[in-house]
């Protein structure tokens, strides 16, 4: 699985794509470093889904601080970014969903696993800047 790097300032977001129209279950083809200069600042994962007949995708954001090891982000939607989770969530229809992936614990890396996907293909992108502090 290829590392992505990310190099964000203050000034620019960088966005690396960690999976391009990818289908079916499992992690993300690639999976996001974000450096280990990168302040707690601002990380979004982006969702975009493309839905075909009875759709349905199980979404598991999970960070590493080796890129070895994974465990479930915690992360908050952007409509609502003071209420944080560190459960999977469901897409059922053709959107963009935008995570707030926060930094409670530290880590380095970001990836996102799928599963139960019934025909949704998924191109996932993290954004990254270290001058936007999200909620």
């Amino acid at each position: 699985m290829p590392v992505k790097l990310a190099f964000a300032s203050a000034d620019s977001w960088e966005t690396v794509r960690i999976a391009a129209a990818q289908a079916g279950n499992g992690a993300t083809t690639d999976f996001a470093d974000r450096g280990s200069s990168h302040k707690i600042n601002g990380t979004i994962v982006s969702v975009t889904a493309m839905i075909g007949a009875t759709p349905t995708c199980t979404y598991a954001i999970e960070v590493s601080a080796d890129g070895t090891t994974w465990g479930a982000a915690t992360y908050a939607d952007v409509s609502t970014p003071t209420t944080d989770v560190a459960t999977t969530f469901v897409i059922t229809t053709n959107v963009v969903a935008r995570k707030i992936v926060k930094h409670p614990a530290v880590w380095r890396y970001v990836r996102v696993t799928m599963s139960a996907n019934t025909n949704v293909t998924n191109t996932i992108d993290v954004e990254f800047n270290d001058g936007k502090r999200f909620v």
